[in-house]
């Protein structure tokens, strides 16, 4: 039998989002996830979650400025230290709340960057993320966006390095 989650960024839209989670239960619902939990403090969200017999399934890492056309930081050389404090935020999150994954969105290839640059940053960041995920027993998951779609090849050795 399969088993859906409403994604709560996507669905229940006329209502504010932590009026969302009883939309999804009476909806029949019994798992939700949804893109960012950020904006609200994590035992407001677990509280909605209890209230509502609901379980969470995801959320995402920070990915930058959303708002702003960013889909995540992960492969910017720039952004390392703040990659690394969504990561930790996100771990802090996921324990509250009780959520066992973590998704990354690994971002956009900005304009002329350097490949080896941006590959070498994304390695790193993927590193750190998947260590502390697994140190917190989360199952660690990658999105690769880009400017251009890169091959199964491509994120596969990407994902061994």
């Amino acid at each position: 039998m399969p088993k859906f989650a409403a994604n709560l960024t996507m669905l229940f839209t006329e209502v504010p989002f932590l009026d969302r989670f009883e939309r999804a239960a009476k909806a029949g619902f019994q798992a939700v996830e949804f893109l960012f939990p950020y904006a609200h403090p994590a035992q407001e969200i677990k509280a909605r979650l209890d209230a509502h017999q609901l379980q969470l399934v995801l959320h995402n890492l920070p990915a930058g400025d959303w708002d702003a056309g960013e889909r995540g930081i992960a492969c910017l050389p720039d952004r390392v230290d703040e990659f690394q404090e969504g990561v930790a935020k996100a771990i802090a999150y996921a324990d509250v709340l009780g959520v066992k994954q973590l998704n990354c969105l690994a971002g956009k290839i900005p304009f002329g960057a350097s490949d080896t640059i941006l590959r070498r940053t994304l390695v790193l960041n993927l590193r750190h993320a998947r260590r502390n995920a697994i140190e917190h027993t989360k199952d660690f998951r990658v999105h690769i966006l880009c400017g251009h779609t890169p091959t199964l090849e491509a994120i596969a050795h990407i994902l061994q390095e």
